[in-house]
């Protein structure tokens, strides 16, 4: 038996024949692990079981092939529904991932839980955990446990693929892939990227090869860098890749999806960490904003409307400007990039006459919501200019607006939508770039088009 040496970089897989202290495609250093290869060893593919076929054998004409109506399996975990779109495709494979203590592996066993609760038979093998792990946190999150839920501990993907052979299960949940390993290709330690791709084409295979779909749902480690450890291919495999954020010190998580095959990769889910796990937030708008009566209104406060993917959510933008004490000014913006907040800020001094030089600025969004888009610029502005003149803004008040370098108010895109979903909540006025046709507003709310960013400081203050 003929050995090859070689050394791969665990965190890019580069390979070379020699032993390097960085690796020159990644940058990362004392990364390079020896693997040794074997010439009577072949891939997983060559190797594949009897049970598992990779597909039909011959071309099929597009137009006739044949599609299940009931294609996917509705959770009943709305967010992740939404972020899925639509649910959990029958022969799909999909990667849940997040930083340590992000909350994947909970959502995990709730998906389990709740597909148990329909007749489903899930396996769920942790390569983490042991079952006596597994059982504590059950008990801890799910009201019960269904027995329809299989628990297997092990680090060996064959075990795996054998007890799938054994207990014929609907949804197979691996946590995490990094921490499984393929006999065929020992010595190779677990995570190096060759185990973990051979470990996830097996489990690609067994998805969707042969009359008999099933849906893997694999847990992914996340590097230092915040990205899917291993090999970029391993993304590529897969038909989905969610990404899961949040402090793990906060109680909002946000869900959303890098790739979907089998939906939009703009839509965004969020939950809240509590005591039993994960809970879908059904109404984020009332999440991220302070519920306050209509005389209660508070300086350095004002509310606009971002889109998450296809759902618009009211979110509050707080301020609060202060005298500074140092030679150069704060300006601090918890969910705003600092050259975003800087660029503001000038906009409000040069444009609009407002002395900004000599008070340091703070800016907060409620709830912890990242928004990437630029529709909260004018919302910004005017809790900015709130907090200056410790004059409240009117609770039942919006601003959607992006503002340019000039001092004008900026389109954004779906506005309709947006101004619906502040009626829905009772809004009552809502101020906008002035557009070139007529917007349909719903009943109950006033609709403000304005050209420059002076105009609504005026209109809402009466002054500037």
């Amino acid at each position: 038996m003929k050995e090859k040496k070689s050394y791969v970089c665990s965190e890019c897989g580069y390979t070379t024949a020699k032993w390097m202290g960085r690796c020159p495609e990644c940058g990362q250093w004392n990364t390079f692990e020896e693997h040794t290869e074997r010439s009577t060893k072949t891939s997983f593919a060559a190797q594949r079981p009897s049970g598992i076929v990779t597909g039909s054998s011959s071309a099929s004409r597009l137009k006739s092939v044949k599609t299940n109506s009931n294609e996917r399996i509705v959770t009943g975990i709305s967010e992740y529904d939404r972020v899925m779109g639509g649910g959990i495709v029958r022969d799909s494979v999909s990667i849940i991932t997040s930083p340590p203590g992000g909350g994947k592996s909970t959502l995990a066993l709730n998906i389990a839980s709740r597909t148990a609760e329909q007749g489903y038979k899930i396996l769920y093998a942790s390569g983490e955990e042991s079952e006596g792990q597994i059982k504590t946190r059950a008990d801890r999150i799910l009201d019960g446990i269904n027995d329809n839920i299989w628990i297997l501990s092990t680090v060996s993907m064959n075990a795996v693929l054998n007890e799938i052979s054994a207990i014929d299960p609907d949804i197979i949940i691996i946590d995490s892939i990094q921490t499984f390993v393929l006999e065929e290709f020992y010595p190779s330690r677990a995570g190096n990227p060759t185990q973990t791709m051979e470990c996830a084409g097996a489990l690609v295979q067994l998805a969707k090869g042969g009359t008999r779909p099933r849906a893997v749902i694999i847990i992914g480690q996340m590097n230092k860098s915040d990205e899917l450890a291993g090999l970029r291919a391993l993304e590529h495999l897969v038909d989905t890749v969610l990404i899961m954020e949040g402090d793990t010190q906060d109680e909002l998580r946000s869900l959303y999806a890098s790739k979907n095959r089998f939906g939009s990769t703009g839509e965004m889910g969020f939950f809240s960490m509590t005591e039993k796990g994960l809970v879908s937030i059904e109404n984020p708008s009332e999440f991220f904003m302070t519920k306050r009566a209509a005389d209660e209104a508070v300086s350095g406060s004002a509310l606009t409307v971002v889109r998450e993917g296809s759902r618009p959510i009211i979110c509050e933008i707080e301020s609060l400007v202060s005298k500074t004490f140092m030679a150069y000014p704060s300006r601090i913006g918890e969910a705003l990039r600092r050259e975003q907040l800087n660029t503001l800020v000038s906009i409000l001094e040069v444009r609009c006459g407002i002395k900004l030089y000599d008070k340091d600025v703070v800016i907060k969004i409620t709830g912890g919501l990242k928004p990437k888009e630029q529709s909260v610029n004018l919302a910004v502005l005017m809790s900015i200019v709130s907090s200056v003149s410790n004059k409240p803004i009117p609770n039942n008040t919006a601003f959607i607006a992006d503002v340019g370098l000039t001092g004008e108010l900026k389109k954004v895109p779906a506005v309709e939508s947006r101004i619906r979903e502040l009626a829905r909540m009772g809004f009552q006025n809502v101020f906008l770039a002035k557009s070139e046709g007529n917007i349909k507003k719903p009943d109950g709310i006033n609709v403000y088009e304005m050209k420059t960013l002076k105009e609504v400081i005026i209109s809402v203050f009466g002054y500037i």
